[in-house]
This record gives C-alpha cells, sequence and structure tokens, in this order.
C-alpha cells in the first residue's frame, strides 16, 4: 500500500533528509533533529526538551501519524519519549517537535540531523458511543491490572 502526504520544509529544516524508511521493512519513517549546527540540543540526565524536526505534514483523511521513540537511542543513551506514542492529527498545520526526556545517567548531544524518533503513519477509526445499561460477560470480566495472571 502507497500513499503520498505533503510535507512543507520550514526554513531551519531545509538541508535536512525528509523522514524515511531505513529498510525495506520499516513501518517507521526516521525524524531528525532540525536544532542548530552551533546549539545542539543538550539533555542533562531527567530533563527533557520539545525537539524541532524542520518540517509540517498535510495527512490526509483518515489517517494520524504516530511519533515513536527509537530503540537504539533508547537502548544506548537513555533518551526516549514522554509521551508515546505522540498523535498527529490530520488537521494539525504546527511543525513536528519530539518530546524527549533522557533517563539515562549521563549528559546526552542531540545534533543537528540526529536521526531522533520514527514517524508512522496509521488509518483512524473514528467510534460512535451506543449508551447501554450492562455489557455483554466475557471469561475475564471486570478484572484489572494483572487479573489476566502472573508474567
Amino acid at each position: 500500500m502507497s500513499l503520498t502526504i505533503e510535507v512543507r520544509r520550514l526554513a531551519h529544516g531545509l538541508d535536512l533528509p525528509l523522514p524515511a524508511y531505513e529498510t525495506a521493512g520499516a513501518a517507521g519513517m526516521d525524524l531528525r533533529a532540525a536544532v542548530p549546527a552551533d546549539a545542539p540540543l543538550i539533555l542533562a540526565p531527567g530533563q527533557r526538551a520539545a525537539a524541532p524536526t524542520g518540517i509540517a505534514i498535510a495527512l490526509p483523511e483518515g489517517y494520524e501519524a504516530q511519533v515513536r521513540p527509537r530503540s537504539g537511542l533508547a537502548l544506548r543513551s537513555g533518551i526516549t519519549q514522554l509521551n508515546t506514542p505522540g498523535t498527529i492529527d490530520r488537521d494539525y498545520r504546527g511543525e513536528i517537535r519530539v518530546i524527549l526526556i533522557n533517563h539515562g545517567q549521563e549528559e546526552v548531544v542531540v545534533r543537528r540531523g540526529d536521526r531522533i524518533a520514527q514517524l508512522v503513519i496509521a488509518p483512524v477509526v473514528r467510534a460512535a458511543w451506543t449508551v447501554v445499561q450492562t455489557l455483554a460477560d466475557t471469561p475475564r470480566g471486570e478484572g484489572g491490572f494483572g487479573s489476566t495472571g502472573e508474567g
């Protein structure tokens, strides 16, 4: 399946590659940091910041974009996202920013062009509610966290 999405390069991201699938089987396109080359984003342990990507997009009707962490970045440095996945609604036209947090024990430097997150385009189903007095029974019932067993 293929889909074309309009993308606008912002002034501070003109020289950066557009988000791209790094392998033939990748579900997400890598997003890059559009921080100034002479002013990298420095995240101390526990610090968070919204990293710019230098792009804005226009999603077609029936789609959303999900901003997700990069597993390698999380494993190597403890950098991940606070709101994961971050949702980009089809009517948002502002810059995509990635809310990063440093869960590691050392300062991390995010440089211009670093791959900081991945963008997954997904279909959206819009639901309607029907108010009822009871719900159909299931084996789980009202069991909450941990109710399906250990492990």
